[in-house]
């Protein structure tokens, strides 16, 4: 799943100025300038603040971060359970519970403006494959590393 505008959900901590976008204008307030409540795009904290306030409003529902990597989280409802992993605005879910994965996507429809993107085949370069009749999941990154040996001319190592 992808957030739309992510870096427009966090809000800033400090009084943060700046001048008004061409064409928002108005004739005779030229000099005015804009007070910041929200993250824009190109502010250097925007990631950071998205982070937090994804971080706040995720554990709201339930999801306990991981100790050593802060952008992913589980859910434990009974026997089922739910990771969620964040890289910048980009989602994946996964989990052992089909209907739990489907209200956790819903819920987070009601708190971002998300779209689906649909069953994840790649991530961060690596290739996601599934042999559901045999219940396997298997991540590769062949592509990568095809590319990286292309870059440096060594693709016919060994």
């Amino acid at each position: 799943m992808d957030v739309k505008t992510a870096f427009l959900n966090g809000f800033v901590e400090e009084e943060i100025f700046m001048d008004q976008p061409e064409g928002f204008t108005a004739v005779g307030e030229e000099q005015n300038v804009c007070y910041l409540q929200r993250s824009i795009y190109g502010l250097k904290k925007a990631s950071r603040s998205w982070n937090t306030h994804f971080d706040e409003v995720i554990r709201g529902y339930d999801f306990i971060k991981n100790d050593y990597d802060h952008c992913e989280y589980k859910k434990i409802s009974g026997s089922s359970v739910a990771y969620l992993v964040l890289y910048a605005d980009d989602i994946l879910h996964i989990g052992n519970d089909v209907k739990m994965l489907g209200d956790i996507k819903a819920w987070l429809s009601t708190q971002f403006s998300m779209k689906d993107m649909g069953e994840a085949s790649y991530i961060l370069g690596i290739k996601i494959y599934w042999d559901r009749s045999r219940r396997l999941l298997g991540l590769t990154q062949s592509s990568y590393i095809e590319k990286v040996l292309k870059k440096f001319k060594m693709e016919h190592s060994k």
